[in-house]
């Protein structure tokens, strides 16, 4: 199933979910239009297709203490596939890598990194990060603020190229 392929209601399932996941299915057929047993339905084939793939809080990571978020550029001395997905294994098993994704030009790979000080972040740098195989360099950034934070899919853009409504 492709996003084209998707009709209005299916997109504005998804649209509200993205907004409101915890919302009750009756609640979810009334915004979207239709009644309740075919909104489960719906629901259910949009999980079983891989375009719902999970439901999750948005938790702040700073009341938990996760003061310090830091992006990652990572240049890896081979860009063998084998040595591509061994470096992806590894970020996988690093609790401070939140986010990972390989890039093309000079960067290989960002990283978004929280950690609850700098000394704890600069610990991983050292200490795992960069002494892992085949990592050329890393150069970081510190997060100041951000003034964006959009997880969720912009289907007012997607409607617009359709030439349809929500």
């Amino acid at each position: 199933m492709a996003g084209t392929r998707l009709d209005p209601i299916d997109r504005r399932i998804l649209a509200e979910l993205q907004d409101a996941g915890r919302m009750t299915n009756v609640e979810l057929a009334r915004r979207v239009g239709i009644s309740a047993p075919p909104c489960l339905r719906r629901v259910r084939t949009l999980e079983e297709a891989g375009f719902i793939r999970g439901y999750h809080a948005d938790v702040d990571p700073r009341e938990l203490g996760f003061e310090v978020q830091v992006f990652a550029m990572v240049r890896l001395r081979g860009q063998a596939e084998a040595e591509l997905a061994a470096f992806e294994r590894r970020c996988l098993a690093w609790p401070l890598v939140r986010e990972c994704h390989m890039l093309n030009g000079e960067i290989d790979f960002i990283l978004k990194c929280i950690a609850p000080d700098l000394s704890t972040f600069q610990a991983f740098l050292t200490g795992e990060l960069t002494a892992a195989p085949n990592v050329a360099s890393v150069k970081t950034s510190l997060v100041i603020r951000a003034a964006k934070d959009a997880p969720a899919i912009p289907f007012e853009v997607l409607e617009t190229r359709l030439g349809r409504s929500a």
